[in-house]
Parts: structure tokens; sequence; C-alpha cells
């Protein structure tokens, strides 16, 4: 089922007889779906783009390369940096505003600039009774009532499909600077991030790898702005870390960047792949419990990623800890997302509840 308009689709839910499996761009097929599949990729095209008010509305099954595109002519840009899931899940096809949204989808300048339910104005979706609904609007104050923009950005499609999206662009930047430190245990590199993300020096993503593209482990810091800015920056944060060893410089390298934000690192190798939301202080000692074959540390240590033999659950592992562990690729037979405590799965089971009482749409993706 491919619905062309809001109308259509709100008919289709209406009339379903069963579950629905919402599909985007078809690129991050994560969690175990029920259902037939309906399709929001008619959706599509920008209905309005404000350069001078930095607010773009496009429809949810509008690709993100179409808004990029456009916001690069004008020298803006999405600033939550989306992750593309296509090299790590092996997946075609082209990522959605709308799958976007529904997953939160956000990339390593979380950090600094928050992460896309952030940027979030407005949201219109179709809810499991067939309702069509509105929230939010195209400035940020213009929220009232019941934050459902918030809610909708991360629920998986469990509460509603989305039809159309108003977002928040920032200004694009003219340079950036990466500063990278080699051989430091994690404990070591936490610890550096730490103190270079405590400073003023606005650092905008900070990453560290175990085993680097030489097998010596390698940390790194992104700053982002005017060149001048960016080197007068990066020389004040190469004083800061110098007692965890030489910090070595480079100007005018983005492509490195994108495979960490996409995780290109875990593409071709074999196992699953965990996505450990944590404390940065927390992250080297979990990391030590679930003997991963590979890991790659963001957003400070505060993410965690994961390369793991095949079929294991790592939760046991890990045990009770301050935070989350998703599964974003890997067997099927274990849960793709964390248990919640008995208090949030009763919110949660109270939300369903509310926005689709027949519980139709990505019928057991939280399982």
């Amino acid at each position: 089922m491919t619905p062309k308009t809001e109308e259509e689709l709100a008919q289709m839910i209406a009339g379903a007889n069963g579950p629905l499996r919402i599909k985007g761009g078809g690129t991050r097929p994560i969690g175990q779906c029920e259902g037939d599949e309906l399709s929001i990729s008619a959706m599509s095209g920008i209905s309005l783009y404000e350069p001078g008010a930095l607010t773009i509305v496009a429809g949810a099954g509008t690709p993100i390369s179409e808004v990029e595109k456009v916001l690069a002519a004008e020298n803006q840009r999405l600033a939550f940096e989306p992750m593309d899931h296509r090299a790590l899940l092996g997946t075609k096809g082209e990522p959605t505003l709308g799958g976007m949204a529904a997953a939160n989808v956000s990339g390593p300048r979380r950090i600094s600039v928050g992460a896309c339910r952030d940027f979030m104005l407005g949201v219109r979706f179709v809810d499991g009774q067939g309702t069509i609904i509105k929230n939010g609007g195209r400035v940020m104050k213009n929220v009232t009532g019941y934050d459902l923009v918030k809610l909708m950005t991360g629920s998986y499609g469990t509460l509603g499909v989305l039809t159309e999206v108003s977002l928040k662009v920032l200004p694009d930047v003219a340079c950036v600077g990466t500063l990278r430190l080699h051989g430091l245990s994690d404990a070591q590199a936490i610890q550096a991030l730490s103190s270079a993300l405590g400073s003023p020096f606005e650092a905008t993503a900070a990453a560290h790898f175990p085993k680097g593209p030489s097998g010596d482990p390698v940390t790194m810091l992104r700053i982002e702005g005017f060149e001048e800015s960016v080197k007068y920056r990066a020389g004040k944060l190469q004083e800061l870390l110098k007692a965890y060893g030489e910090v070595e410089v480079t100007v005018g390298d983005w492509a490195e960047w994108n495979a960490v934000r996409d995780v290109t690192t875990f593409a071709d190798q074999t196992g699953d792949v965990w996505r450990i939301s944590a404390k940065p202080s927390d992250a080297p000692e979990l990391a030590a419990k679930i003997d991963a074959t590979g890991l790659q540390y963001d957003w400070g240590g505060g993410l965690i990623w994961a390369l793991t033999e095949a079929g294991r659950d790592i939760r046991a592992a890990l045990g009770d800890f301050d935070g989350h562990a998703t599964l974003i690729r890997g067997a099927a037979d274990v849960p793709t997302f964390q248990p919640e405590a008995p208090a949030l799965a009763t919110i949660t089971s109270g939300l369903r509840t509310k926005f689709d009482p027949r519980g139709i749409l990505n019928s057991g993706i939280m399982n």
C-alpha cells in the first residue's frame, strides 16, 4: 500500500483489518515488525522553505538527500547530522525525513547542538484509528498543550504514521578541523575527550577507536567554524591535551567524520552491532564487560558502538546500568530494544492504547 495523500492514508489505516508495517525509504529495518507493508514514499516533496526563518517543511517520504541539497544551496544544513545506516545494515534506497524523525536519528554533533527531536518544530500524522493530527508549527514557541512533536520523534511509528515534518535548520560552517591523539587506553581517551568537551573551545564531535586504521588506538576531536577560529581553538585544545601526548591537527577533512557518523568500520565485518547509550565515565568499564570484537566510542563516550559475536544478547553481561542497549544489526531472536522498567512500560502502554488502540502500527517492533 502506497497512499499518495494524507486522506488516503487515513482511510487505509481506518479500514485495516490487521497489523501494518510502516516503511519510509527502507534503509533502516531495525526491529521485527509484523503486518502488511504501508509505504509513505509517495508523500514526498518540500512544501515550504524559508532560509531567513531557518525553517523547512516537507513530506515524511522526502529523501534526506533532497533536503540537504536544497539547504546547501543556501549555505544551511541539518545540524544534528543524521546517520546514514545503509553501509552498516547493507540496505539500499534513500533515507527519508519520516524515518529519520521516527527513529530520532542523530549523529556526532548531538553533543554540541542536540538531537533530531530538538530541531523538530511540527508534525502531521495519522494515528491508529485513522485520525489526522497536527501538532506544533514553524517556530519553537508555537508548541502548546501536549508536545506531540517530541513524543512522535523516536516512537518508531508505533503511535502514528508521520506525513509531514517541520524542522529548524542552521547555517553551515566554513571550515572543519580535527585533532588526534594516538595510543590512549579507553579510560584515558574518555578523560581527554571529557576535558576537551568541558572547555570553552566548542568541540562539535568527540570519538575514540581502540583500533584505528593502523591498528593502534586513535582519539579524535572536531571543531568547526571560520578558519581563523578553528585554528585558534585547535591551538588552545593542543595545549589543554598535551598531558595526554602529542596532538595532531588537520584542517578540511569531512570524510572521516562521515565514517564516524555512519559507523562504516563495522560495515563489512560479520557479527551483531549494538548501540549502547551510557554515562561517558561508565563507558570503558561497560565496554570491557561485553567482549566485543570491535568498538567505537562517540559523543565523548556517551555512545558506544560494539561489534559482537552473532546471536548473543549482551544485556546480561552489561548488567544494571544507567543507559540502554539497542540491537541495530543482528539475530531476530534477540530483543531489539532494552526492556523498559515497569513504571515506564505502564506509561508506554497507555500511550499506545490512546493513539493506536488496535495495536496495528508497527506491531511487535518494540518486543
